[in-house]
């Protein structure tokens, strides 16, 4: 990843205003920071929610609290907790998560 015309910047999680989509089940809330070509968020899903679609975007995610479920494409699946993430490149391995408790997470993409 190369992060291109950011300049430094200091993010106060707590005065960013969440914005609210829907999944195929659940909802999802996203705290956003956007500059350059970096995208940064807090991302929390609630209790049963399914992705909308399968992602081809290229992430880096840490899961702060709760428990996510990512499947791939190919079938294989993934259930993160607390303290392990998941890094994928654009268009490799196409995704989507799902979670059955709810989740909270840091995403870089």
């Amino acid at each position: 990843m190369k992060i291109e015309n950011v300049p430094f910047t200091v993010v106060d999680w707590n005065e960013v205003v969440p914005k609210e989509f829907p999944g195929e089940t659940g909802k999802a809330f996203w705290k956003t920071f956007e500059a350059g070509n970096v995208r940064v968020r807090i991302v929390e899903y609630s209790p049963g929610y399914l992705a909308d679609h399968w992602c081809s975007r290229g992430h880096v995610i840490y899961i702060l609290e709760g428990e996510l479920i990512t499947e791939l494409k190919d079938g294989r699946v993934f259930k993160l907790t607390p303290g392990m993430s998941y890094q994928v490149a654009d268009d490799n391995e196409p995704h989507r998560s799902r979670t059955e408790t709810g989740t909270k997470m840091f995403v870089v993409d």
